[in-house]
């Protein structure tokens, strides 16, 4: 074999990474993926709403408020950054609540439609 520098690390030489207030082995586990349970709330900038909203809403509108919560992670001004924060986080909500209302009218709707097409008749 030729020689190689190939540095060997030890495990003493590795520092452990610990996570405060983790005594339970899920709780570590979940947290060692980067997932939480409070990690949506925590989302400064409402990406993940954002995010949600263009799947799982009128995505034109959901795409609006990712552009806002992309503006407000890239601004430096304080005041621009929560303005554009919480134009993110009510375009997202507005973009499911939307959504949800036109799902819910559909059935509605085809119910009166069926009801008028039987009183015509």
């Amino acid at each position: 074999m030729s020689n190689s520098n190939h540095t060997l690390v030890h495990m003493e030489d590795v520092p452990l990474r610990t996570i405060t207030g983790s005594g339970d082995s899920s709780t570590q586990e979940s947290s060692s993926r980067g997932w939480t349970a409070a990690s949506c709330c925590s989302d400064k900038y409402h990406r993940k709403l954002a995010i949600s909203s263009i799947i799982c809403g009128i995505s034109c509108i959901g795409i609006n408020a990712l552009i806002n919560s992309v503006k407000a992670e890239t601004t430096e001004d304080q005041a621009e950054k929560s303005k554009f924060s919480l134009r993110a986080r009510k375009l997202g909500i507005i973009s499911i609540v939307a959504w949800v209302s036109f799902l819910a009218m559909c059935p509605i709707l085809l119910a009166l439609f069926s009801y008028l097409a039987t009183l015509k008749n």
